[in-house]
């Protein structure tokens, strides 16, 4: 096994399919209902349904790494730095002034937010447990493309 890589990650593959299995629901549901769930929550139509689009990339390169023999240390930094991007955002979309959601819409995001960084803190940890080390990103990413 190259030093590089992440053999069966029993834990963290689990929770990587719990969040891709979430975020699947969650993309589904901001899709389909973004027209119903714009006046419940006070955001945006073209905001949730936008949200809904961008989960669409990530819950396949999460189904992907589910089941990838292999998973470079690089490409699991890099979920568990998506997650806490979507959770800044989504504390950044409250807190910036742009957007009025109501007290459902406010719980909404809080929540969602908390989700996703219950995943993250449990992918590192899994991740840490599972012998994997911070250690030289660049050449995880050439590892990454070399044996893709």
């Amino acid at each position: 096994m190259n030093a590089n890589t992440l053999a069966r990650p029993t834990l963290f593959r689990r929770a990587l399919l719990l969040d891709a299995a979430t975020g699947a629901v969650t993309a589904l549901l901001l899709i389909a209902g973004a027209s119903f769930l714009a006046p419940q929550l006070g955001l945006p139509t073209a905001l949730l349904s936008g949200a809904g689009l961008v989960l669409i990339p990530i819950v396949v390169l999460l189904a992907w790494l589910v089941r990838s023999p292999r998973i470079s240390k690089w490409l699991a930094w890099s979920v568990i730095e998506m997650n806490l991007l979507w959770v800044l955002a989504s504390f950044g979309l409250l807190l910036g002034g742009q957007v009025s959601p109501t007290l459902l819409g406010q719980i909404f995001v809080i929540v969602q937010a908390l989700a996703v960084l219950a995943f993250a803190i449990v992918q590192f940890i899994a991740w840490r447990r599972e012998g994997a080390v911070l250690s030289a990103p660049a050449a995880d990413a050439a590892a990454t493309i070399r044996t893709a």
